[in-house]
């Protein structure tokens, strides 16, 4: 049986490797690949601070979100208990 061909290779290797190291050195030149590879190395070092940033922020608000559910429960019976009073008064007011 004939083995399938895949249509895009896989990770470059031996002469592919070469070659665009070569087109590389060709296009930006040998004294910029060092700044571009060290500033690439830089925004992925931005990214993953700030991806865990984020990450840390959603834990807090996740644990806050537990902890406050009794204080919102407490809040929102609160305000129902004042808005039926409200209600009351007015319906007293309209009847008088």
């Amino acid at each position: 049986m004939a083995s399938a061909i895949p249509l895009i290779g896989g990770i470059p290797a031996g002469p592919e490797l070469l070659i665009i190291l070569l087109v590389l050195v060709l296009l930006f030149g040998a004294n910029k690949i060092p700044k571009l590879a060290r500033s690439t190395g830089q925004a992925m070092g931005e990214f993953k601070k700030g991806r865990e940033e984020v990450e840390d922020e959603l834990k807090q608000m996740q644990e806050g979100d537990d902890v406050s559910d009794d204080d919102t429960t407490e809040e929102v019976d609160a305000e129902d208990a004042a808005e039926t009073e409200t209600e009351t008064e007015t319906e007293a007011e309209k009847n008088a």
